[in-house]
């Protein structure tokens, strides 16, 4: 009798968990962000389908999440379709009007018993109002022909629930890529972790790269580490920090990342250590604002608006002049 009660127990459990997997929905792993900020949009795949491994993901960019940049899936063919956006958004103080609407993955094997995740990183305009709903139709096609189609939107369309974030409202009731720098937020948390006083330095034309600097405190009982940083302002960033080489002061990357120590205040500043904006896009235009996605060890990830001060600013609203900022305009990094 125990024993056939184990097995229907097993039973029964092997069924509610099919059934479970079978109505698990695609979803963003962030379903709520901020207007006139950045966002990285994580579309969750839960499952296959039926059995048959999925072969390819296709998402549209919804109206308002503009400048979208899809991540390369390694085993995955990449492919997005452009078009006419029917707003024209502010990008870096320039105007846009036209950019990805639909982002491909295919060429892949997602297996039925397996997960994955497929992400883009984009603006959301300051002009959504709080509350409104972003959807994300989705189509997941399969290996033997299939589809599951995510795409019902709401009361409107058909297939089931397409994948949704929630705007709330503005930090600061501004659009930190189009706007003055008055408004960025000085104080950003991610969990124990408290980042205050984001800048970089303005750049001269033609400059190669550019500084940015910040405070970080830690809060928390657990050291922590600052490992990367990425922005669309640049090719790339790098974590970098001065010491003398003879009577030279030289720069070098910190390849180990940034230590934050429990219970302590690490501080990024000219002379010092500081993010490396690598490969510029652009000028660091003063008074713009440009969003840098941190990534910590535990903490995670987390988009801080820097602010652009003068050339020469020692920090979130004082000048210096220094000869690491004639370094960072001629593009001496020593980066070994």
């Amino acid at each position: 009798m125990t024993t056939f009660m184990t097995r229907l127990a097993w039973a029964g459990a092997i069924s509610l968990a099919s059934l479970s997997a079978a109505n698990a929905h695609m979803t963003l792993e962030t379903a709520e962000a901020a207007a006139g900020g950045s966002y990285k949009a994580v579309i969750r795949v839960p499952h296959g389908c039926d059995g048959a491994a999925t072969t390819e993901i296709r998402v549209q960019v919804p109206e308002g999440f503009y400048s979208v940049k899809p991540m390369p899936h390694a085993g995955w063919v990449l492919e997005t379709v452009t078009g006419d956006y029917a707003n024209t958004y502010m990008n870096h103080g320039s105007p846009v009007s036209e950019g990805v609407t639909e982002v491909v993955w295919k060429g892949g094997e997602l297996r039925d018993a397996h997960y994955d995740e497929f992400a883009m990183r984009g603006s959301l305009s300051s002009d959504i109002a709080p509350g409104t709903a972003l959807y994300f139709p989705a189509v997941q096609l399969c290996a033997d022909g299939s589809a599951n189609h995510w795409t019902a939107t709401g009361e409107a369309g058909d297939g089931e629930p397409a994948p949704k974030l929630t705007v709330t409202a503005a930090k600061g009731g501004n659009d930190h890529h189009g706007h003055d720098d008055a408004m960025a937020p000085d104080h950003v948390t991610l969990g124990d972790l408290a980042i205050d006083g984001a800048f970089a330095r303005a750049t001269l034309p033609g400059a190669p790269v550019g500084g940015g600097f910040m405070t970080i405190t830690n809060n928390g009982d657990a050291d922590d580490r600052l490992i990367a940083a990425s922005s669309d302002a640049a090719g790339e960033l790098q974590l970098h920090n001065m010491r003398m080489d003879g009577e030279v002061m030289k720069m070098y990357r910190m390849t180990d990342g940034v230590p934050v120590p429990a219970h302590e205040t690490v501080t990024l500043s000219p002379g010092g250590m500081h993010v490396m904006f690598m490969q510029l896009n652009g000028p660091l235009a003063e008074g713009s604002v440009v969003d840098v996605e941190l990534t910590f060890e535990k903490a995670g990830t987390v988009t801080v608006p820097f602010a652009v001060r003068s050339i020469a600013a020692q920090d979130a609203g004082h000048d210096m002049h220094g000869m690491d900022q004639d370094h960072m305009d001629r593009g001496d990094t020593n980066a070994n």
